[in-house]
């Protein structure tokens, strides 16, 4: 496993970072974006990652001595990677990501959509959408009900992607929507504010982007966290010159990692009383205490929404930016359309 970590430009302002590599499994999942992290004003594009680690993939094939009859010859079509974890308790704003190793046809999209069979615990409005040929996503068209519980059941044995693989497994996951944590950012108004079934849990003061590196807009769903993540110049290109005033080298604390391309929320030491300007590069800083109770009380999944920042909204697949877009947006790279699940 190798991380490649990014961060924000500027002497002790901390930013983010993009994990590559970090898993192959069947487990868990979040998608890595390219290019812009806090310390970097690129666009981020599809791409595939993982965010967790878990045991590998499967690698075998359907030839053998005497092959089954009714599965057609070929490669195996593989998965990367299923996020959320099995077992999971998630936010309200969490898809579910399937990305496979290989390229699927735009021919088997909408077979491949119904095998990957949904029951819930109560029945939930939404659809799977394709982000590049690799990657879909299901997610409901409004946030989960707290509560919910779901089953994804792969059910991919002798199904075809449409480039001559077919699947050799069926595969299950099921995992529960957890409380309804929601958190606002306003970044003009320099205050962050922590919801729970929508009522006002905490206020904090926070400082985000600056004009020339602005933070993303819009909602993006918890990936991950980390106690600590180091964050460094000469990772995202600003400069790997030690004795230029852009570089630096931090390990910074209670890191809640929101997009792909680097943004976070978390400490800094360069900006330790946030509230009054703008501190960063496009990550988003708390007080240390606050940071330590915001890193405790969220889990994956848990929507973050920012507004007031120039720079966009973080595209959908930039993490887990899922409802960054509109129904109609949604269902427009959906290949089976909009479904009801059933009831487990």
């Amino acid at each position: 496993m190798s991380d490649l970590r990014r961060s924000d430009a500027g002497g002790n302002t901390g930013v983010g970072r993009i994990k590559s590599n970090l898993g192959v499994a069947l487990l868990v999942g979040a998608i890595l974006a390219s290019a812009s992290a806090c310390g970097g004003n690129a666009s981020a594009s599809a791409a595939k990652s993982s965010s967790q680690a878990g045991t590998g993939s499967n690698s075998g094939s359907s030839a053998s001595a005497s092959p089954s009859p009714t599965r057609p010859p070929g490669p195996p079509m593989l998965l990367n990677t299923i996020t959320p974890l099995t077992g999971a308790s998630v936010g309200v704003a969490m898809p579910i990501s399937v990305v496979f190793t290989n390229p699927v046809a735009s021919s088997a999209r909408a077979t491949i959509e119904r095998h990957l069979k949904l029951s819930t615990s109560a029945p939930v409005n939404g659809a799977w959408h394709w982000f590049s040929s690799t990657r879909v996503d299901w997610r409901p068209e409004k946030h989960w009900p707290s509560g919910t519980k779901v089953t994804l059941n792969a059910a991919l044995d002798g199904v075809s992607d449409g480039n001559g693989r077919y699947g050799t497994h069926s595969y299950q996951h099921s995992f529960t929507v957890g409380a309804d944590v929601e958190a606002t950012v306003s970044v003009p108004g320099h205050s962050m504010k922590v919801y729970r079934d929508g009522s006002l849990v905490r206020t904090m003061p926070i400082d985000a982007g600056s004009p020339s590196f602005p933070s993303w807009d819009g909602t993006m769903a918890v990936i991950d966290k980390q106690s600590e993540v180091r964050m460094t110049s000469c990772s995202v290109g600003i400069t790997c010159d030690k004795s230029n005033p852009n570089f630096y080298d931090l390990t910074l604390p209670w890191d809640v990692h929101l997009t792909n391309s680097g943004t976070y929320i978390h400490y800094s030491t360069g900006d330790p009383y946030p509230g009054h300007s703008y501190g960063s590069h496009g990550c988003v800083h708390l007080s240390l205490s606050d940071a330590k109770w915001f890193y405790n009380y969220v889990k994956q999944g848990d929507p973050v929404t920012i507004t007031g920042s120039p720079r966009g909204k973080a595209a959908g697949d930039n993490g887990y930016a899922d409802f960054n877009l509109s129904w109609s947006q949604w269902l427009a790279d959906s290949a089976a359309g909009q479904q009801t699940t059933g009831t487990a």
